[in-house]
């Protein structure tokens, strides 16, 4: 089962989410808060699956909660405002659901999370003990591709897609660059602007504001630049 909190200050929208989870035999409401100070001292001490998270509240926002955390659930904005879907992105929000939430888009959200989980769980099934993966399966439409790690030439988040570019060509597939990050191990590959990031084999040169690999010229985000540097001084 899915460990769930629901953090939300409007008693309606608690009900309504409460009574989507309660029927969810696959959903266990571990928590329920009306304001973001309670919820964020809760989720610090508890370990929960995922969290359905209100944007708007008094004293302490979700957004700022989420910035918060050092290491947050899978998050699902519930929200009446629209105009915050690109920091969710931003944070690797996997859904936002637009208030008044209806039980059928509940549900296309858990099914999301549970794609997710699935995929999450199939890459790590793969990988050998030596804990050195050379490839994983990567969620194009509706097929799963074979994605060999030494192929991939750098990656391009487009808010909850990722373009990844390869020397045979592009697949794109559903994703936050933050979720890429997690796929994507490491030691091979390195963030450097909030929407790209590149195999650190394939970087050539490095420019004042890009890095340069073959033909391909990506930007190198100022909070970014450090990281960058520690590699070529490594």
């Amino acid at each position: 089962m899915l460990k769930c909190v629901i953090v939300d200050d409007e008693p309606l929208a608690l009900e309504v989410l409460t009574g989507y989870i309660d029927a969810d035999a696959e959903l266990d409401l571990a928590g329920s808060f009306g304001n973001a100070r309670d919820a964020l001292s809760y989720l610090k001490a508890h370990a929960v699956d995922v969290l359905f998270l209100d944007i708007e509240m008094p004293e302490m926002s979700g957004l700022d909660l989420l910035r918060a955390l050092d290491q947050a659930p899978i998050t699902v904005f519930t929200t009446a405002f629209r105009n915050y879907a690109f920091e969710g992105f931003e944070l690797g929000v996997i859904d936002f659901l637009l208030k008044p939430i209806s039980r059928g888009r509940f549900q296309l959200a858990i099914e999301k999370i549970n794609d997710f989980l699935a995929l999450k769980k199939a890459n790590l099934d793969m990988e050998p003990e030596t804990k050195t993966p050379e490839f994983i399966f990567i969620k194009s439409g509706v097929d799963r591709i074979k994605m060999v790690f030494a192929d991939v030439i750098y990656i391009q988040g487009l808010k909850d897609y990722a373009i990844i570019h390869l020397d045979s060509g592009r697949i794109v597939t559903k994703g936050s660059i933050k979720y890429m990050q997690e796929l994507f191990p490491e030691r091979l590959f390195i963030r450097v602007h909030k929407s790209f990031m590149v195999s650190k084999s394939r970087i050539g040169r490095i420019a004042k504001n890009k890095v340069i690999i073959g033909a391909h010229q990506v930007p190198v985000g100022r909070n970014y630049r450090d990281d960058l540097e520690k590699i070529i001084s490594a």
